[in-house]
C-alpha cells in the first residue's frame, strides 16, 4: 500500500535526521517506526515475551556464523579491554 503524507517541514527534517543517523532511507525508517508502535503500546512483560518477540523478528539465530556464543562474547570483551585508547 502506498500512502502520501504532507508532513510539516519540522517533522520531515527531524525524521530525515533520525533516518540518516541510522543509515536508513526515510520510507524505511518511517515503516520501522510504525511497525514498532505495537511494542510501545503493549510493552513486553516477561523475559519469555521478549524472547518470543526476538524470535519473531529474526534476531535470535540471526548470526549463524557464531557457533559458540560464550566464546564469541569472551573474545569481544577481551578486545574491548585491550584496545588502544586514543
Amino acid at each position: 500500500m502506498t500512502i502520501s503524507l504532507d508532513l510539516p517541514p519540522e517533522l520531515e527534517n527531524a525524521l530525515c535526521t533520525e533516518a540518516a543517523s541510522l543509515n536508513l532511507a526515510l520510507p524505511e525508517y518511517i515503516l520501522r517506526l510504525l511497525s514498532t508502535r505495537q511494542i510501545l503500546n503493549n510493552p513486553l512483560k516477561s523475559g519469555a515475551e521478549l524472547v518470543a518477540y526476538w524470535q519473531s523478528e529474526g534476531i535470535i539465530n540471526s548470526r549463524s556464523d557464531i557457533t559458540d556464543s560464550q566464546a564469541y562474547a569472551r573474545n569481544l570483551r577481551h578486545h574491548a579491554e585491550t584496545r588502544e585508547r586514543t
